[in-house]
C-alpha cells in the first residue's frame, strides 16, 4: 500500500499528467492502481488485457496521449521490452515511462518513495 501511494505522490510531485489509468481487474492490482491514482485525481478503468497474459500496449492505449498501466509481471516487463528493446525486470511498485519507443525513466520503489518523501518534507 505504501509503495502504491508513493507512486502517486511521486508522479504528482514531478508534475506528471496522465490521461488514463488502465488496471488489471485482479484485486491487488486494482487496489494498487486506485492508491496510485488518488493523488492524481484520476479514475481507474479496468482492462482485462492486463490480467497477466502478454498484451499489446500500443493497441491497449490507442487514442490516449498518456496512460498509466497497472498489471503483473512478467507481462509488464515483456511489454517494456516490446516497446523499447530494454531488458529490465519491473519490480513490484516500480514505474517505467516510455515515449515513442524510448525509455524515459525507470524508477524502483525506493526511488519513488524518496521523491514522495521529498514532497512531504517541503510541506
Amino acid at each position: 500500500m505504501q509503495q502504491a501511494q508513493a507512486v502517486g505522490r511521486a508522479l504528482a510531485r514531478l508534475g506528471v499528467e496522465v490521461e488514463v489509468c488502465l488496471s488489471s481487474p485482479k484485486r491487488r492490482a486494482l487496489e494498487t492502481a486506485e492508491l496510485a491514482c488518488e493523488p492524481l485525481g484520476l479514475e481507474v478503468r479496468l482492462s482485462p488485457e492486463l490480467a497477466g497474459a502478454p498484451f499489446d500496449a500500443l493497441e491497449l492505449t490507442a487514442g490516449h496521449e498518456s496512460a498509466l498501466l497497472v498489471g503483473h509481471d512478467p507481462s509488464i516487463s515483456l511489454c517494456l521490452h516490446d516497446l523499447t528493446g530494454v531488458q529490465a525486470r519491473m519490480s513490484k511498485g516500480g514505474l517505467a515511462a516510455v515515449n515513442k519507443g524510448e525509455l524515459i525513466v525507470l524508477l524502483r520503489p525506493k526511488e519513488l518513495s524518496a521523491i514522495a518523501l521529498a514532497e512531504e518534507s517541503r510541506t
